[in-house]
């Protein structure tokens, strides 16, 4: 019998074969290819979103013991419309532009670099692993680009609204802080940008990584339309707003023209609640949370998509 050959039926499948086929593995994505993506997603984002930014920063400027100059969105719209015309909602923009194509590209090529370390074997990320590497991706951005960049910015808003403003442009303005405060006239506020950006980070990736692994489920390589990926943006740019917003005020008045009033970040909260109580926490908040859930989901779809294409013309694995 034993010499004799085995009849195998073709329809025959072993199941321990079956059982042992490998999960899928998700791609990971190259940090280069992340500085690119994030780069142009940056940039382009903050060409739509701007409008909001100002009116949120001005809306914060506005300390009640000036008086009020703005009685809300639509006044400061109006007023800004009336005095400067449509280009003045676009006050600032080139610092800001000049500054979210380098701060995104940081923000993604650091998470990317940090997350591909910290994957499972099936290139899975936990939720807590997504805060972890989105905190880091923040603290790095706040340090490299966004303190000097929104020092920059508020400044210049803050010009516009004074009688006689005095910079008459991005690098004439760089050029004077610098000349007048030193480079670290460029860098007020660190401690509470830091605080901001990181926090900021870390609850959108959160919710960004809870979402997709919530969305794929056991299938990594599950694809994500652009549309879906946009609604989960939207979600992690709601929750950092009311997550963080009392931060995102401290910073923009530390860094604002009468930032020297301040001993320190913890002096400045102090002072706010002391002379204006808690509710100036949430100045601006209406316009912020307009403009970060456009922001954040804007950036993301744009990021993905990116990322595909570079995918498809530059070969990293």
């Amino acid at each position: 019998m034993s010499g004799q050959p085995r009849f195998v039926s073709p329809f025959y499948r072993p199941r321990c074969l079956a059982a042992a086929a490998p999960a899928g593995k998700a791609k990971l994505t190259h940090p280069g290819k992340a500085i690119m993506a994030g780069g142009i997603a940056g940039g382009i984002e903050i060409c739509i979103t701007f409008p909001t930014e100002y009116v949120k920063t001005q809306l914060q400027l506005d300390e009640k013991a000036n008086p009020p100059k703005y009685r809300g969105i639509s006044d400061c719209v109006k007023q800004t419309v009336n005095g400067h015309g449509v280009r003045g909602l676009y006050r600032g923009l080139s610092s800001l532009l000049y500054g979210s194509i380098p701060k995104a590209a940081v923000r993604f090529g650091v998470f990317e670099f940090i997350s591909n370390k910290m994957r499972d074997e099936n290139g899975k990320l936990s939720s807590t692993q997504g805060l972890l590497c989105g905190l880091g991706a923040g603290v790095a951005e706040a340090v490299v680009v966004v303190c000097p960049m929104e020092t920059v910015k508020v400044k210049f808003i803050h010009d516009q609204s004074s009688a006689n403003p005095k910079y008459k442009g991005f690098y004439h303005g760089v050029r004077e802080i610098i000349r007048v405060e030193g480079l670290k006239g460029t860098y007020q506020g660190l401690t509470a940008t830091v605080l901001k950006q990181g926090s900021n980070q870390a609850i959108r990736f959160y919710v960004m990584t809870s979402l997709r692994n919530w969305y794929k489920g056991d299938d990594p390589d599950k694809s994500i339309n652009p549309l879906i990926t946009g609604m989960f943006g939207a979600v992690a740019g709601a929750v950092s707003v009311f997550g963080n917003t009392p931060l995102d005020v401290i910073k923009t008045r530390m860094q604002g023209l009468e930032a020297k009033k301040y001993k320190s970040t913890l002096d400045c909260a102090v002072k706010i609640m002391k002379h204006e109580g808690p509710k100036a926490f949430y100045k601006g908040t209406v316009p912020r949370l307009c403009r970060v859930c456009m922001d954040v989901a804007i950036v993301f779809i744009i990021y993905e998509e990116v990322v595909k294409v570079l995918n498809k013309v530059w070969k990293t694995d």
